[in-house]
Parts: structure tokens; C-alpha cells; sequence
């Protein structure tokens, strides 16, 4: 069995930057144990799979190289990619469902694409996770907590300078952790995005941590479009809006390579 496979970097408009994602177009499910290990195979921050549910709409899961996990910005922005410039989808907005409910995404003239998530406000920790600051080797400002931590740092420099210990990340009980402060130059706030635990050492750029970031930074800045710019090795941008209970994070995406798997049949 021959399966499609695309590889793209999303949140940039050009190859080599930005934050790769797999994407296996299926017509039917694959075992979660096949998907498990496409993603293993192709190790990169997610693989997506997705298979056709009605007239644009899809059914959208992402793995990790070691878990499932239940949402993803980046194989998401990916996944439209691959069906507006590769399967020929001719409609103005896709639906995905998946473990987090139905995520929109729309695609601009300019090729943008912005996608619709649930908002994920992170609330205040009056003590943060004992092992923090060591993990960071910093201190924080302040740590909030949603799915992922929060830790505010006061400047860009300093969350550039970040070198945590990755192995004592990995033993906090969270997916992630998100280091984050005020941004210069028309980028409102900065980020990394460090997950171990699921396989990820440092994501280049983090849609998910972006459900967080966004309802955090709208409240402390008192506006709710923001420029965002995560500060990894790769780097990426997003353009970010507040909205209710929903945050939109929009972003570019362009294709590295296309190939198949080669599959025995299940």
C-alpha cells in the first residue's frame, strides 16, 4: 500500500524556516498504531492524518513521534496546505474535526491562512511546579498554567537565551512549557515552546501554545490583534486576534517535498 506523504513548513513563506509538519492524506483510518509509527518514522514535531468526512469538511488527528495529542497548530495549517495547493480543494474554508472540536480554516488571497481554535486562557499559579526554575535554569517572572505552562519572562533577551534542561522538563507534569515576553519591532510578544515529554525537545513554532498566549497577552496589552514571532533556531510569525472564546492564528505554509509511504497493508 502506497500512502501520500507531504512534508511542509508551516508559519513561513519559505522552505527551511518555520515549523515542519507531515501530512498523510487517507481515505480511510489507519490503526493508531501505524499512525504512531508513521510519526516515530518521520520525526518531526507532528505528523497529520486526515480523512474526508462530507462536502469540506475532514476528519484531522496529529501524533507527535511519541503520543497522540489533541491539538496542533502547525500540521493543522499544514494539513489545509496540502488540500488547497495539492488536492485541488476549490472552497474558501475548510472544516477539520478532531479531539479539540471543529477547527475553521480559511485561506486569503495573499495566502494566509488563519485558523479558528479554542481559546485556552492560562490561569495565574501562585506556586509554580517545584522543578521549574531548574528545568528553565531562569526564573520567571511569573508561570501560569492551561494544558501547557506559562512562564513570563521580561524581555526577549533573556527568553533567547533560554538553554533549559531538557531531561527535567520532560519530568514536569505538563506537555509543554512555553517561555514567553513583550516583543519590539511591531511583534507585540515572543515565544518558545519547549515538550519533551511527547517527543519534542524545542517546537520551531507553536499554534497550540499560541490558544494560551493570545487571551494572555490581548488581557495585558488591552487589544486583542497581536503580532506574534516564535524565537526558535527556525523561527516563525502569526498573526493573532482574540475573539470571544476563540483565538484566530494565522499564518503562511509552503511545501518542502512530496513522496509515499510504502505500507504493508493492515
Amino acid at each position: 500500500m502506497l500512502l501520500p506523504l507531504y512534508q511542509v513548513d508551516a508559519f513561513t513563506d519559505r522552505v527551511f524556516s518555520g515549523n515542519p509538519a507531515a501530512v498523510c492524506p487517507l481515505t480511510e483510518w489507519l490503526s493508531a498504531e501505524t499512525m504512531q509509527a508513521i510519526a516515530a518514522e518521520n520525526n518531526l514535531a507532528e505528523t497529520a492524518f486526515f480523512v474526508p468526512k462530507s462536502q469540506g469538511e475532514y476528519d484531522l488527528r496529529w501524533f507527535t513521534p511519541a503520543a497522540e495529542i489533541d491539538l496542533c497548530g502547525h500540521a493543522t495549517l499544514a494539513s489545509a496546505h496540502v488540500l488547497f495547493r495539492h488536492l485541488n480543494f476549490k472552497g474558501e474554508e475548510i472544516t477539520f474535526h478532531t479531539k479539540s472540536g471543529p477547527l475553521r480554516v480559511r485561506h486569503a488571497a495573499d495566502g494566509r491562512f488563519t485558523m479558528d481554535f479554542p481559546s485556552r486562557p492560562p490561569r495565574h499559579l501562585d506556586v509554580p511546579p517545584t522543578g521549574l526554575r531548574d528545568a528553565l535554569r531562569a526564573t520567571p517572572l511569573e508561570v501560569l498554567a492551561s494544558r501547557d505552562l506559562v512562564a513570563l519572562f521580561s524581555t526577549e533577551a533573556e527568553v533567547h537565551a533560554l538553554a533549559p534542561d531538557i531531561a527535567k522538563i520532560a519530568q514536569l507534569e505538563y506537555i509543554g512549557v512555553i517561555a514567553t515576553a513583550p516583543g519590539s519591532n511591531g511583534i507585540d510578544f515572543v515565544s518558545r515552546f519547549f515538550a519533551p515529554r511527547v517527543g519534542v525537545p524545542e517546537d520551531p513554532v507553536t499554534g497550540s501554545a499560541h490558544a494560551s498566549l493570545i487571551p494572555y497577552w490581548a488581557k495585558k496589552l488591552g487589544k486583542n490583534t497581536l503580532r506574534a514571532r516564535q524565537i526558535s533556531s527556525r523561527g516563525g510569525d502569526l498573526w493573532c486576534e482574540l475573539q470571544d472564546d476563540r483565538v484566530l492564528i494565522g499564518g503562511y505554509a509552503v511545501t518542502y517535498l512530496k513522496g509515499e509511504i510504502e505500507l504493508m497493508a493492515e
